[in-house]
C-alpha cells in the first residue's frame, strides 16, 4: 500500500533536522559594504548570498528602502513571488515615492498572473518615473495577458522610444502585432530583433510564425531551420515546420519534423494529429489512424488533468523528503546534545516507535521548557502519526523560542499548505530568507 499523503511528508528523517538551524550571522561590515556586496553577488547570479547581505544590511538600517527593495529583487530572481512583495511593500512603506519598488511589486504580482494588480503598481511607477522604459515594458506585457493587445501596442512603442536598440522589445511588439493580425509589421519586429540579437531562436521562430500566415511557407520553413540551429530540440519549431512542409506538400519532411517533435514531447497531440496526416498522405493509412487515435486520447487525458489536478501529492512530498534528507543528515551528526530524554527520543524516533519517542520529548521539554529542538522534533513525530494540527503548535512553540528556526518555518509552511492554509506559503518565504534555500523549490512550483 502506498503511503497517505501525510506519511510522505513525515518520512522525512526527523532527526536530521536536529540542532540545526541556519541563522543570518551578526553583521560585522558596514551598512554599505554589506550592500555593495549584495549587488555584486546579485550581478554574478548568487541570489541567496545576495539575499544574505541584505538582510545583514536591513539588520543595521531597518529603515531603508533600498535595502528592502534590494533583497525583494533577490527573492524575486528566486522564484519567492510573496517574499519580494513583502519587501517591496516595506521599501513602499518607508519612501511611498521609491518607482523602482512599485516596479519590482508590479512584476511580482505579474508572476503570480495577478496582472490587473501588476498593471495597478506600473502605473504608480510610470506616474513616478515617465521616462522608464522597463516599466512601459512590463505594463505592456501585463496588458497582453489581459488581452489588451491595443494597449500593449502602444506601451512597447514607448519602451522602444526610450530604448530603440533593445531587441527582446521588438520581439515583445512582435508578438502582439501578431494577435493584431498584423502580420507584415510582425515580420519587421522580428527582423529588427534578429538584426539586435542574432543568437536569440525565438525571434526567428517568431518571424516564421508570420511568415506561414502570411503564407510564405518557404520562407516560414527557412526561419524555423535558424531557429533549430541554434536551438535541435525544439518542439514547438519542429511542429510548426512539419506543418510548413506538409503545406508544400513534403510530407516525408514533414513526418521527420513530427517524429522529433515527439521525441521532444511525447504527449503533444497536434504533432500527432500532424503525422498521421502526413502519413495518411503518404498512403500508410493504419499508421495514421494510430496517430489520430494518440492525438485524440491525449486531448482527454488533458482534460482530466485540469479538472483533477491538486495541488501537492503523495509523489510530491516524497520528493520534498528525499531532497533535504542528506543536508540535514549532515546537521545531525554535527549535533551536541546533553539532555537523556532527548536523545532517547531520538532513538526511538529511528526505529519506529513513535509513541515512546513522544514520551521522551514531553520529559526533556518538562525539565527544559526553552528546549526549541525538542518542540520541533516532537511536532515532526506528531506530524508523522496524522496529528498535524499538533505539528503545528509544536513548530510555533519552537519559533517562538528560537524566531531564526528556519527548518520550523518550513516544516510549518508545508504542512500549512497542504491543509490548505495559504499562510503556508509565507512561513516557506521566512525559511528561505533565513537560508533554508531548499524551500525557494517548494514556494516555485505551489506559491505562485
Amino acid at each position: 500500500m502506498k503511503k497517505s499523503f501525510y506519511s510522505a511528508l513525515l518520512s522525512i528523517s526527523l532527526l536530521s533536522f536536529t540542532g540545526y538551524s541556519q541563522q543570518t550571522p551578526v553583521p560585522t561590515q558596514t551598512f554599505q559594504e554589506l550592500m555593495d556586496l549584495g549587488v555584486v553577488q546579485s550581478r554574478q547570479g548568487n541570489y541567496p548570498l545576495a539575499q544574505n547581505y541584505f538582510t545583514q544590511a536591513i539588520q543595521l538600517q531597518p529603515d531603508n528602502a533600498v535595502a528592502y527593495y534590494s533583497r525583494g529583487v533577490t527573492k524575486s530572481n528566486l522564484k519567492d513571488n510573496r517574499g519580494a512583495i513583502n519587501d517591496f511593500d516595506k521599501a513602499i512603506e518607508l519612501n511611498p515615492r521609491y518607482s523602482d519598488a512599485y516596479i519590482g511589486r508590479g512584476t511580482s504580482k505579474a508572476r503570480q498572473e495577478d496582472h490587473k494588480g501588476a498593471l495597478q503598481d506600473y502605473n504608480r511607477g510610470i506616474d513616478l518615473n515617465p521616462v522608464d522604459a522597463n516599466a512601459y515594458f512590463s505594463r505592456g506585457y501585463s496588458k497582453s495577458k489581459l488581452e489588451n493587445y491595443k494597449g500593449a501596442l502602444s506601451d512597447y512603442n514607448k519602451s522602444l522610444d526610450l530604448t530603440p536598440d533593445n531587441a527582446l522589445g521588438y520581439a515583445a511588439r512582435g508578438v502582439v502585432k501578431q494577435k493584431l493580425e498584423d502580420y507584415k509589421g510582425s515580420l519587421e519586429d522580428f527582423s529588427k530583433a534578429i538584426e539586435l540579437s542574432p543568437k536569440r531562436p525565438s525571434s526567428y521562430s517568431g518571424r516564421a510564425y508570420s511568415k506561414m500566415k502570411m503564407g510564405d511557407y518557404k520562407g516560414a520553413i527557412a526561419d524555423y531551420g535558424k531557429a533549430l540551429e541554434i536551438s535541435p530540440e525544439d518542439a514547438e519549431s519542429l511542429y510548426f515546420r512539419g506543418y510548413c512542409k506538409s503545406q508544400t506538400e513534403d510530407f516525408a519532411g514533414a513526418q521527420i519534423d513530427f517524429d522529433r517533435a515527439l521525441s521532444q514531447d511525447p504527449e503533444n497531440a497536434p504533432a500527432y494529429y500532424g503525422r498521421g496526416f502526413a502519413k495518411n498522405k503518404l498512403g500508410r493509412t493504419k499508421e495514421a489512424i494510430d496517430d489520430f487515435n494518440k492525438a485524440i486520447a491525449i486531448g482527454n487525458i488533458e482534460a482530466k488533468k485540469v479538472l483533477y489536478a491538486g495541488p501537492i501529492t503523495k509523489q510530491v512530498l516524497d520528493e520534498l523528503r528525499s531532497g533535504v534528507s542528506e543536508r540535514l543528515k549532515m546537521a545531525e551528526m554535527t549535533a551536541e546534545r546533553s539532555e537523556v530524554y532527548y536523545n532517547r527520543g531520538l532513538s526511538k524516533a529511528k526505529t519506529g516507535d513513535t509513541k515512546s519517542a513522544i514520551e521522551d520529548y514531553n520529559k526533556a521539554i518538562a525539565l527544559n521548557p526553552t528546549f526549541a529542538e525538542a518542540y520541533f522534533t516532537r511536532g515532526m513525530v506528531k506530524s508523522q502519526i496524522g496529528d498535524q494540527r499538533g505539528a503545528i503548535q509544536d513548530c510555533t512553540n519552537a519559533l517562538k523560542l528560537n524566531p531564526k528556526y528556519a527548518e520550523a518555518y518550513y516544516v510549518r509552511g508545508i504542512i500549512r499548505h497542504a491543509l490548505g492554509d495559504t499562510d503556508g506559503c509565507n512561513d516557506l518565504s521566512k525559511a528561505g530568507e533565513l537560508g533554508y534555500t531548499a524551500a525557494y523549490a517548494v514556494i516555485r512550483d505551489y506559491c505562485n
